[in-house]
């Protein structure tokens, strides 16, 4: 059986609101809180704000088969998560010992999706002052672990849905039977999870489904989040940019697979 690959999803109203890339690597051993200090002045014309979360913990994606990635600990202690924001928060640096990311968000309405190819370019101008800081202060390389990219978007109460037994109006998969001999009421919530597995085993796509509140206009929204974690054969630096190629062909690919065509049409606005 041949598989027709259609064109490439596009749309003039994307629901997405965040797009985050990142790089888990081998911990910088070397790297301690002095120098996030000095790694912010390459950055702080652009994101003038900086604030300490708790660091992230490593997920690593295996399959069957592959051998197991060991993940390197050390006896320093271990340092905060620092974020670097602009000062109008739709853009922000993640820096902690093992991993790099970077964040696209909408923060205002009527800001636009900037597209994958600005998105990644950011990601790859600021991981490459990130490099050039641990150069020039001797604080080692970046040995990458695993790559991740995740987007995520919300579909706003009036958007092809208004109750949440109408969810297969957007997602036909996840359709709520309605009639009158039904013992359930409307769902009050809804949470799906499920994941796919990626070519070769370079990754999987996780995607997750619930309600919730927009923060920006206070009224209920579905909210999609497709992740892809992986690495692929080819784990230099170079070889990122590949996968990340992928992973959003995947992630835009699975978003169209899953979303209603009349709710494409009519309210993102589908381009083909």
């Amino acid at each position: 059986m041949v598989k027709i690959i259609q064109s490439f999803p596009s749309y003039e109203n994307p629901p997405v609101i965040e797009v985050v890339c990142g790089v888990l690597f081998k911990p910088l051993e070397a790297l301690l809180a002095p120098h996030l200090g000095l790694l912010w002045e390459k950055y702080k014309s652009e994101y003038p704000n900086c604030r300490e979360v708790a660091p992230l913990t490593p997920v690593i994606e295996r399959f069957e088969g592959q051998a197991e990635m060991k993940l390197l600990f050390t006896d320093i202690p271990p340092l905060p998560r620092i974020w670097f924001t602009r000062s109008e928060d739709n853009g922000i640096i993640q820096v902690q010992r093992d991993r790099f990311l970077h964040n696209w968000k909408k923060v205002r309405p009527e800001e636009e999706y900037p597209r994958y190819h600005k998105v990644i370019e950011m990601f790859r101008d600021r991981l490459s002052k990130f490099q050039s800081f641990l150069y020039e202060n001797g604080l080692g390389v970046i040995e990458p672990l695993q790559y991740e990219m995740t987007y995520v978007n919300h579909i706003s109460q009036g958007d092809g849905w208004i109750k949440m037994d109408e969810i297969g109006n957007v997602f036909p998969d996840f359709c709520f039977r309605v009639n009158e001999r039904r013992f359930l009421p409307e769902p009050e919530g809804f949470s799906w999870r499920t994941t796919f597995v990626l070519p070769n085993k370079v990754g999987r796509l996780h995607v997750t489904i619930r309600n919730g509140i927009s923060r920006d206009k206070n009224i209920p929204v579905l909210m999609i989040e497709l992740t892809v974690r992986g690495i692929g054969n080819d784990k230099s630096i170079e070889g990122m940019w590949p996968w990340f190629d992928l992973a959003r062909e995947w992630i835009v690919r699975g978003f169209a697979d899953l979303g209603s065509d009349q709710v494409q049409k009519d309210v993102w606005r589908r381009k083909e």
